[in-house]
């Protein structure tokens, strides 16, 4: 511990007088059932994993719990957590000097060897700021020696690492679960030795991205002229990390001390997707598909009641209804549980494949209502997006439903999808109330329809990286119409404030000179940038001005064919030339079909290649493949062999 540090017992001391005194005091106590509190002074290497919002949203992500796992079960290295406070605690602190500190020991987070934040979206960046502020360190990264922990930051986020440079020394790209302990293995041999030193091992590894070895130019119009690698350690494209076989599932699940936004318990069941949708980050970035078999996913179901008493698990994919073991799995549990009272959650259903059976079986289970996500609701903009769910299927799916007794029904849309007039909203309408009308007549007024609107924003390694965002006036009457006409009797709106859609989209395909912006709009009192009463965008347009930078330019303006994208050195394993044909299919409104139908030659498999040994790959098949429909579904009797779609 350093000569500076407080020390647990005087952090637990001065909190004893101030939590009452704010709002959930139980966020900040630690000791849930099945935490993990291991010898301080015992332990050579001790990680803090961090989530940069409050514990209420943090104590629901899977990543933080299998990461905590992974690394508390070297016996050598231990994981706490920290979540950032609420601004009443906050302001607490800094009046009492309290540093930031970990749930399980209270040790100051400056005491830990390496922090690893979690960033799963862009609204955190702020929070990550403030976090390293209250821990009494340097934000900036080239402010920190190695006297400091190493700073890593992993997540669906960093795939356009660029805005959080300044701050984070290392990014992991792509899966984390292996890649978490050789960052820890290799700093622990580095011990002792410079940051700069510390950092070119780190860049050794596959899958880690040091942004202070890359060199970025800019054209005088603003765009990324060349990103170059200064340093032999780095390459000239960071390969994304792909855990070739899916760790056993995470089932002791410390039980939150509060309720938490997700009180259950989740189980990813399958990892990646093969529909192609233009929109979707995720579905680009996790390529390639990977199927739990169902014997493993009924053990860790079994073992998640035994050690948490959880009686709602849910079921985690991108695409569950695609999930081939799919029919296997809700028989086995409803074999298993009928009687317990368990509840079973299947989110990301997709229209065209929930049959009537499935739907059967689910009803077996208590659950409120069905999510379905159509995004769109004509023809032109289904076949722009390449997600087609023509209207009959979504009614089809309604009456299904419904005539099983559940009351709502919840659909996604999107606004804002290229090309999208006035007539495509006005479908969304129309679309909606037929489903409503479906459930009256069954029904009647007990039927409700719950629709969520969000803007969509054009996101890296997306064949639509190119496409400028909606505007605030387009959007501003998207939404009008919408308002005025989806209301009455079961008819439930919600949609995204237009100016965080805003915030999100300059984020999503910002530069690194967005870290300027960042740091300004922080010192300026933004944080909690995903929170409704707490982003405050006039704050941000001012730190853009400051710098003489635009949002526009990076929301706004379609992107040229050739442009260098500031993302471009990050290898998410899809071909950019894949994307670009893709990209210009969409402006024809050429479609292509499910990748377990036909192989596109994404890249996937050669760059899986390219990472694992011949040995690791050889078990891995590559499409076509013959349909979902047409596969043999029987469950995988529990061999751990990869069962794996792969698309290349």
């Amino acid at each position: 511990m350093g000569n500076d540090a407080m020390h647990p017992n005087d952090i637990q001391r001065k909190l004893k007088r101030i939590l009452l005194n704010v709002a959930k005091p139980g966020r900040y106590v630690g000791g849930e059932f099945n935490s993990i509190r291991k010898d301080w002074d015992g332990i050579d290497l001790k990680v803090a994993l961090a989530f940069p919002d409050i514990y209420d949203l943090g104590m629901s992500n899977l990543g933080i719990m299998i990461l905590y796992q992974q690394i508390n079960d070297q016996s050598d290295m231990l994981a706490e957590r920290v979540f950032a406070p609420w601004v009443d605690l906050e302001e607490q602190m800094r009046h009492q000097a309290i540093p930031l500190y970990s749930l399980e020991t209270h040790h100051s987070i400056r005491e830990f060897d390496l922090i690893g934040f979690s960033l799963p979206y862009e609204q955190l960046y702020t929070n990550v700021l403030n976090m390293l502020d209250l821990s009494g360190m340097p934000v900036r990264s080239q402010d920190r020696d190695s006297s400091y922990p190493l700073v890593i930051a992993g997540g669906h986020a960093c795939f356009n690492p660029e805005p959080m440079a300044d701050f984070i020394d290392a990014f992991v790209i792509g899966e984390g679960e292996e890649i978490i302990i050789e960052v820890a293995r290799t700093l622990q041999t580095m011990r002792g030795a410079s940051r700069t030193e510390q950092l070119r091992a780190i860049a050794r590894i596959q899958g880690m991205y040091v942004p202070r070895f890359y060199d970025v130019d800019y054209h005088p119009d603003g765009t990324v002229a060349s990103i170059t690698p200064n340093m032999p350690e780095a390459p000239n494209r960071v390969l994304k990390r792909i855990v070739p076989v899916l760790p056993k599932p995470f089932t002791k699940f410390l039980v939150p001390n509060i309720d938490t936004v997700h009180n259950r318990a989740p189980i990813e069941i399958m990892r990646g997707c093969t529909r192609g949708c233009r929109f979707c980050h995720a579905g680009m970035i996790t390529r390639p598909v990977r199927e739990r078999p169902v014997p493993e996913v009924m053990e860790a179901i079994g073992e998640i009641i035994a050690n948490t008493g959880f009686e709602e698990i849910s079921l985690l994919s991108l695409s569950s209804s695609d999930y081939v073991y799919v029919h296997e799995l809700v028989d086995a549990v409803h074999a298993q549980y009928h009687d317990s009272g368990l509840s079973l959650s299947l989110p990301s259903l997709r229209i065209e494949s929930t049959s009537a059976d499935l739907l059967d079986k689910l009803g077996d289970t208590r659950r409120a209502g069905f999510t379905f996500a159509p995004e769109a609701a004509t023809e032109r903009m289904r076949d722009i997006i390449n997600k087609s769910v023509p209207d009959v299927q979504v009614l089809e799916a309604a009456r299904a439903v419904y005539s099983r007794g559940w009351r709502t029904i919840k659909l996604y849309f999107m606004i804002g999808h290229p090309e999208e007039t006035l007539d495509d909203v006005q479908a969304i309408v129309n679309l909606c109330k037929a489903v409503l009308k479906e459930g009256q007549k069954l029904i009647g007024g007990k039927a409700n329809l719950n629709v969520g609107v969000s803007t969509f924003i054009p996101k890296a390694h997306t064949p639509f990286q190119w496409v400028p965002q909606d505007t605030h006036v387009q959007v501003r009457e998207k939404l009008h119409l919408l308002q005025n006409q989806l209301r009455g009797q079961g008819l439930h709106l919600r949609y995204n404030n237009i100016a965080e859609s805003d915030f999100e989209g300059f984020m999503a395909r910002g530069d690194r000179r967005l870290g300027r912006v960042i740091h300004t709009a922080w010192q300026m009192g933004c944080k909690f940038d995903a929170w409704n009463d707490m982003h405050h965008h006039d704050l941000w347009l001012q730190a853009f001005a400051e710098h003489d930078l635009s949002p526009a330019f990076y929301t706004h303006r379609e992107r040229a064919i050739g442009e260098v994208f500031p993302w471009d050195h990050i290898d998410a394993a899809v071909h950019k030339k894949f994307l670009i044909d893709d990209y210009l299919m969409s402006i024809k409104g050429e479609t292509r079909v499910d990748c377990r139908d036909q192989c596109f030659a994404c890249g996937i498999l050669p760059k899986f290649k390219q990472e694992r040994s011949e040995t690791e790959a050889m078990d891995w098949e590559c499409p076509p493949v013959k349909p979902i429909s047409e596969r043999k579904r029987a469950a995988n009797a529990g061999d751990r062999q990869p069962n794996v779609t792969l698309v290349g």
